[in-house]
């Protein structure tokens, strides 16, 4: 994955890989915690999560255009097969609904690597852009 090279625009920072083309889809932020003691214990995780809307707002996605998973909050990342919210997301993203994925922490957003690989290269096929609060990543790279 390459370096972000932010960029100020109209008050905004801006990554060079955002283009029109992303911004006229879905922005998708997915929140999850393994488990519910997770959900009731670590709140502030959960804001975080919560707060990567502000990231694509500040990236140029207008509000109507983000949407949040969050069906997958008390769910273990071990499998896709118990997490109806991300396979919602592989089939947004699939179905090219989506131009930017947004996690916390992107490589934890799947326990398998198989599920996490599965992500990235329909990502790549459907030039979907990933991203955390650090940066914009394009898996077609």
């Amino acid at each position: 994955m390459s370096a972000v090279r932010p960029m100020r625009r109209d008050r905004m920072v801006l990554s060079e890989k955002v283009l029109g083309r992303h911004q006229d889809r879905l922005a998708i932020v997915y929140v999850r915690q393994s488990t519910l003691r997770q959900v009731e214990r670590h709140q502030e995780s959960r804001r975080l999560q919560y707060a990567l809307v502000e990231r694509a707002l500040q990236l140029g996605w207008a509000r109507e255009r983000i949407e949040v998973i969050d069906d997958d909050l008390g769910r273990s990342g071990a499998s896709a097969v118990d997490r109806p919210g991300f396979q919602r997301l592989v089939a947004e993203v699939g179905l090219g609904r989506v131009g930017l994925v947004l996690g916390v922490e992107m490589s934890r957003l799947a326990r398998s690597c198989r599920d996490w690989y599965q992500l990235l290269e329909i990502c790549a096929l459907s030039d979907t852009l990933i991203g955390d609060a650090d940066g914009i990543y394009d898996p077609s790279c």
